[in-house]
């Protein structure tokens, strides 16, 4: 029995890859780590053991982590969360040398992709078609001429679509005038929200991908996919390809995608996986299950079928009885 660790167990990407898992009827023992009081949440549901974790910024926390890898004699630990990444990277060669392998994309795509600017730059340096027009100009007559209107305002750090300005107007624009730059970039409007795509890719590391799935989605208030429906589209295939030739992510990676003028044009990266990760196994693409195969056994993952269907969001209860 393989016993592996997911971090956020009481979130959305978190449970997500622990459904996922449980989905496959495989021999895993679940380890699910949370900040939060997991008595109060639906992760018990899906791990064999739920820990009660420190911050993942605090000082105690590799330490912590790496006497859970050894007091539960840990082969596998996959991060959910971005922070939990980006963090994670940075201490690999520490995690490295534990008796865990871990589950982590290109370090240097998610150093990359931690400033969006920086991002953009890379994907435009490498004449990326698929790349957004972006500035850090805060000069609103020269950003309206160039980019018209409505603009963006995106943060350059950050995920899930949170504290993205919709400017119509110059009243608007100068409200965030001074936060362009240091905080904020400037894009301006593409395509709409029925045209909106999240394609998940499990890549090689060498600039292909071994399986592909791609939703047409609708958004919640909060930035995750609230309904999807499956799609398949060579276009983007076509655009995956070819972002990761430059980029060269490697394992679950998913890439966000909008129709505009009848072409896709990338709305981001995100180097980890999706919080449709559970959405995206039920219609057959499990990149949980191809994760511990690959980053544990060293077994390539294969396209696999893909069921057609729709997903929706909903509210549901999970009882713990007494």
């Amino acid at each position: 029995m393989k016993n592996i660790l997911v971090s956020g167990a009481c979130a959305l990407m978190g449970y997500g890859i622990l459904k996922s898992l449980r989905m496959s009827n495989r021999n895993y023992n679940l380890i699910g780590t949370t900040i939060y009081d997991y008595d109060d949440s639906v992760a018990p549901k899906y791990c064999d053991t739920v820990l009660k974790a420190p911050l993942t910024l605090s000082d105690g926390f590799i330490d912590w982590l790496m006497n859970v890898i050894r007091e539960y004699e840990v082969d596998l630990i996959i991060p959910s969360f971005e922070i939990d990444v980006n963090f994670w990277s940075k201490k690999k060669y520490l995690l490295e040398n534990s008796r865990a392998k871990l589950v982590l994309n290109n370090v240097d795509l998610i150093s990359l992709c931690e400033d969006k600017w920086k991002f953009y730059e890379e994907l435009k340096v490498n004449n990326c078609p698929f790349v957004i027009p972006s500035s850090l100009s805060s000069d609103f007559k020269r950003l309206k001429t160039q980019f018209g209107l409505p603009l963006i305002l995106k943060p350059r750090r950050g995920s899930a679509s949170k504290g993205i300005v919709k400017v119509l107007n110059e009243e608007t624009f100068y409200l965030h005038k001074d936060e362009i730059g240091e905080k904020l970039m400037v894009q301006p409007l593409i395509g709409t929200e029925e045209e909106e795509y999240t394609t998940g890719a499990f890549c090689d590391g060498k600039g292909g991908y071994y399986a592909i799935i791609t939703l047409r989605r609708k958004l919640s208030a909060e930035g995750y996919t609230n309904k999807a429906e499956v799609i398949e589209n060579t276009n983007i295939q076509e655009a995956v390809f070819n972002i990761c030739k430059i980029l060269k992510p490697l394992g679950p990676t998913n890439f966000q995608f909008r129709l505009h003028n009848n072409q896709f044009q990338l709305l981001e990266i995100n180097p980890r996986f999706s919080a449709s990760t559970s959405m995206r196994s039920a219609f057959g693409y499990n990149d949980a299950v191809m994760a511990v195969d690959y980053f544990l056994e060293s077994e390539a993952p294969e396209q696999p079928i893909i069921r057609k269907g729709k997903a929706i969001r909903y509210i549901e209860e999970h009882i713990y009885y007494s």
